[in-house]
């Protein structure tokens, strides 16, 4: 009774402003602010004179940057954060019903929330993202409805019911040809693309069941007939100055044809060598398109992974380029030549993982596709993606640089733009001599989206990265992006496109997480 009660115990709390073993990285570079906006925002200072070491560790050997669970994609519509640690839940479907003519009694109780009014912003603007995601993306590609109602009405339908446009082919890939055709549906006139396989080049068995994404072709009917006499192949007996007869035509074989929802006017190879002079002339806005491009191929392969049904071909002469359409209350005047648009990148040709390959189009193809025969699924396509950079930027690389026969050095990138050093950076991450250490393509797309959008190395150069505020980053971008749409809606910007619709579902999806991992890769 005579000795005094114990003292409380003292409860150390870890700071939360600091991930958990996180690597401490200063930031280096030209710490000087770069000009941005909300779409365009310029890569970091850092990326234009210093590179990254070839030998630094990527992003899945790095110690872990946050709480030690699983990293979901995004917060819930509702879950939205009023303090640095506990997400308070607002009650998700009021927000999403939330419009600026809801009754001040509702708008009451929202308030009243625990979430507050910081919440209800917040998650206000996640919504108000993932419905503009989704109408950006009906512009894109149609919607789903309309697409499964016109592959109905495509059911059964041969060449008779369809209008040949152009006699010749609109693009040729590497193994089929394009044909410009017209279907009547109801009082609109619609345009498909026949997709005419090249012999023992077909791919529908694994096309079929590969689901729909923006940056895969869209299979909307086949049939098999005789080619019709209007209609010419290059190299195709009688199909050069003059049509078949009917006696030659009745000993052609009957192709294999497929209806596409897309009509390509050119494959990324025929860009790539096209676009020289571009590249010269105006890099930044080359090397920018070169991203753009390289991203929807990303969030293409990461489709066709979680099918668990096939491989794309990642060959230049089978990705094709689609023109987006001209959105509404866009001016035709201020339309830019096909060279300076962003097109939309699509993956036309596919193969199981163990199944035998399309016949090679070129012997260079030949000799990749043997050299990376040992390499598994997955790793293959990281190497192709890092090869497909130096191809995209013009830089000749053989298979001995890609595998690290001849030295360790791969080829080097010129400077000739903002993007070229993270560019190199991300090749090399893809083309690590060791495969455990290569990044992944979800996380190449990760590094494209940073360089693209930001954050921007500058952004350290005051305060020391932490979640917090990767965090505040985020929210902030999120609302000024939305507060740029709403400008150009509003004046005479128009409607936004592909590129807007891919910034909208970066910053929908993006977490600090996430981000922190990415610029620890890349800076």
């Amino acid at each position: 009774d005579l000795l005094p009660p114990p003292l409380p115990k003292k409860q150390l709390q870890r700071a939360e402003s600091l991930p958990e073993q996180g690597p401490s990285h200063p930031c280096q570079g030209d710490p000087t602010p770069c000009a941005s906006s909300i779409l365009y925002s310029i890569p970091p200072c850092h990326l234009r004179h210093q590179e990254g070491a070839p030998g630094s560790i990527p992003l899945q050997h790095r110690p872990p940057c946050g709480p030690k669970k699983p990293l979901t994609k995004s917060q819930s519509l509702g879950e939205v954060v009023v303090s640095r640690g506990s997400p308070q839940r607002a009650p998700a479907l009021m927000l999403k019903e939330l419009t600026f003519r809801m009754a001040d009694g509702e708008l009451g109780q929202l308030l009243q929330s625990p979430a507050g009014v910081a919440g209800v912003v917040l998650g206000c603007q996640a919504a108000t993202l993932a419905r503009l995601s989704a109408r950006l993306q009906e512009q894109l590609v149609g919607l789903e409805e309309q697409l499964q109602l016109l592959q109905a009405q495509l059911l059964g339908k041969r060449w008779g019911a369809l209008a040949l446009l152009e006699p010749e082919p609109c693009c040729e890939s590497g193994d089929a040809w394009y044909f410009r055709v017209g279907f009547t549906s109801g009082q609109s006139q619609l345009e498909l693309a026949a997709k005419v396989p090249k012999p023992c080049c077909s791919s529908l068995g694994v096309q079929s069941s590969l689901g729909t994404h923006c940056s895969i072709q869209r299979l909307m009917g086949r049939f098999s007939d005789h080619l019709p006499r209007e209609l010419l192949l290059p190299g195709h007996p009688g199909g050069q100055s003059q049509s078949p007869s009917r006696e030659e035509q009745a000993t052609h074989p009957i192709l294999q044809v497929l209806l596409c929802a897309e009509v390509p006017y050119q494959t990324l190879a025929g860009f790539v060598k096209g676009s020289q002079g571009l590249h010269r002339t105006s890099p930044g806005h080359y090397e920018r398109l070169a991203c753009l491009l390289l991203l929807q191929l990303c969030l293409g392969l990461e489709h066709l992974r979680g099918q668990h049904g096939g491989q794309g071909d990642l060959s230049p002469e089978n990705l094709l380029l689609v023109q987006c359409p001209c959105p509404p209350g866009s001016q035709q005047g201020k339309k830019e030549p096909l060279g300076l648009a962003l097109p939309r990148l699509l993956i036309s040709s596919f193969f199981k993982a163990k199944e035998k390959r399309r016949p090679f189009s070129t012997s260079q193809e030949q000799d990749w596709t043997e050299g990376l025969a040992a390499a598994t699924a997955p790793a293959a396509d990281e190497l192709k993606l890092g090869r497909l950079i130096y191809e995209i930027l013009h830089v000749d690389i053989s298979l001995e640089d890609t595998l690290g026969f001849r030295s360790n050095r791969l080829p080097e990138i010129p400077s000739l733009s903002i993007y070229s050093t993270g560019l190199k950076r991300l090749a090399t991450l893809l083309l690590h001599r060791d495969p455990s250490k290569r990044v992944s393509v979800e996380q190449a797309r990760s590094i494209l989206q940073v360089l693209l959008w930001g954050p921007r190395q500058e952004l350290f150069a005051r305060s020391e990265k932490s979640l917090p505020l990767l965090q505040s980053w985020v929210e902030v971008k999120r609302a000024l992006l939305l507060l740029s749409f709403a400008e150009n809606w509003a004046g005479t910007g128009g409607s936004p496109g592909l590129e807007e619709w891919l910034c909208c579902q970066y910053f929908q999806e993006v977490t600090e997480h996430t981000l922190y991992q990415t610029t620890q890769a890349l800076y």
